[in-house]
């Protein structure tokens, strides 16, 4: 029987219910920031004043909006570290109705800060959301690649970055002045990440369980049968039942594993060293790059100030809808083309940022060129490492290294983000505007491990994926080999 080529609504919407309390929640956070930014100063500054009676040093001013600013990255990390832990322990589904508790205590510091006067609950509050964002960007891609089907598993597992990207958006859109953006809302901006924890809760319980965690983690076979019938129907799920138990023989009651025995465990050394590639790549591609020279350019190319907002949603809806399309090609291109493909674009677009900006005010066109690069390079982030990354971590791995493996990568990828915010300031004072070389040498060098690392993984196996992997992390070792080789022996029987 052919393939369905479209997911069922059962999939389709509980790809809406993770994404919604999961890397939307990410995206978002990370958007609302920067409208009340000039708010929060005042906010520092007046509260200061009435505690102590003194004027804010305004070296501390910079101090005190740096940590707000910063500890959500901070959270971040921690969140990154338990979340395959509560995912393991709670299974994908529990560790996303619970991490929602943490963001509606988030929100309520937040929101209660101003009328208080405490400062210390904001920074308490962006610190809480950043658990919430790095156990939802952990569990989230999890639970979905473990759920779908595998012709379909790279066009779903896509959803975190399309709710990730539309949270960013939204979190735009939301702090514009004719909304949330006016000084006396700003409370309201930051407790508003409530709303979508609170549709979570709300929406999530009706879906099951992943039926792999299920079947291979908790042995509970009639309830994967059921799960697998509600998610492909009566019809189809036999066929995925089938590779889920050829999974289950393979790992022949392995437990799951801990992060750490992931760096010693050689039969998934290159995976793992293909995972911290890609992470770091994401993060310290130049896309923080691109969006600071984004008002510059905008200026530049003549757009008034009261407008350059406006026109900036056009960047949060260029990512949005690329994410949207990479979702649409993933599973017909393939994911080694579009992230080497995307890398080598932003390595191209590099290029033409370096020298347009050099050269912006020596011709009127210039600008403009700029301004068609910045959109360039996030279509070709959006399509590439922004949205295949999250992907082959689900694929990369079995069932017992999966969960350590994306707590090692978004360990991983918030040291790297607040690692670039703490740094990019200051390469961007000494290099100005060729940065953009040390991004491109970068994108570059990422892009050349992925060709002769990664392979393709459309339409396979979690085990097919593996055995790829086999001859990198063994090469000629015979005694290695042969265990292997009786493992997969026990697979097929």
């Amino acid at each position: 029987m052919a393939h369905p080529q479209l997911p069922s609504w059962t999939l389709f919407l509980a790809v809406c219910a993770v994404g919604i309390g999961g890397t939307f929640q990410y995206g978002y956070n990370v958007s609302i920031i920067n409208a009340p930014t000039q708010h929060i100063h005042r906010f520092l500054n007046e509260t200061w004043t009435n505690r102590y009676h003194k004027a804010l040093n305004p070296d501390l001013l910079t101090f005190l909006w740096s940590v707000i600013a910063s500890v959500f990255s901070l959270g971040g990390m921690c969140g990154a570290l338990v979340g395959g832990s509560m995912a393991i322990r709670l299974g994908r589904k529990g560790a996303l109705l619970m991490n929602n508790i943490i963001a509606m205590l988030a929100s309520i510091l937040m929101g209660i800060s101003f009328p208080t006067g405490l400062f210390e609950l904001l920074i308490a509050g962006r610190f809480l959301i950043g658990i919430n964002s790095g156990v939802g960007i952990c569990v989230q891609p999890l639970y979905l690649g473990e759920v779908a089907p595998k012709h379909l598993r790279g066009g779903m597992a896509m959803g975190s970055s399309i709710f990730l990207t539309g949270g960013i958006l939204m979190g735009q859109i939301i702090g514009l002045r004719e909304l949330l953006g006016e000084e006396m809302y700003w409370p309201l901006l930051l407790s508003s990440s409530c709303l979508p924890a609170f549709a979570q809760l709300l929406f999530l319980p009706w879906f099951p369980e992943s039926p792999r965690y299920l079947l291979i983690d908790r042995g509970d076979e009639l309830s994967c049968v059921k799960a697998l019938k509600r998610f492909h129907g009566s019809s189809e799920y036999e066929r995925e039942m089938e590779d889920i138990q050829r999974e289950s023989f393979a790992l022949d009651g392995e437990k799951a594993k801990k992060p750490w025995q992931l760096f010693t465990d050689r039969a998934v050394r290159w995976q793992l060293i293909t995972v911290i590639v890609m992470t770091m790549g994401q993060q310290l591609s130049g896309i923080n790059a691109i969006y600071f020279y984004a008002t510059y350019v905008f200026e530049q190319a003549g757009i008034s100030a009261e407008h350059i907002p406006y026109v900036t949603l056009g960047t949060g809806a260029c990512e949005c809808l690329t994410a949207l399309t990479c979702g649409l090609l993933i599973d017909y291109v393939g994911r080694r083309y579009l992230i080497i493909g995307g890398y080598l674009l932003m390595t191209f677009w590099s290029i033409v940022l370096t020298f347009s900006l050099t050269y912006q005010e020596l011709y009127p066109w210039v600008p403009y060129v700029s301004m068609t690069s910045i959109f360039a390079f996030i279509l070709s982030f959006g399509l590439g490492p922004g949205g295949i990354t999250n992907t082959l971590i689900a694929e990369l791995f079995i069932q017992s290294s999966r969960a350590a493996a994306y707590m090692i990568g978004g360990t991983i990828s918030w040291i790297s983000f607040f690692t670039i915010g703490m740094l990019f300031p200051f390469i961007v004072n000494r290099l100005k505007q060729y940065c953009f070389l040390v991004f491109l040498l970068e994108c570059s060098s990422v892009a050349a491990f992925l060709f002769f690392v990664i392979p393709e993984t459309k339409n396979k196996s979690f085990l097919a994926i593996e055995k790829e992997f086999h001859k990198l992390n063994f090469g000629r070792n015979k005694k290695e080999t042969e265990l292997y080789e009786r493992r997969q022996l026990h697979d097929g029987f």
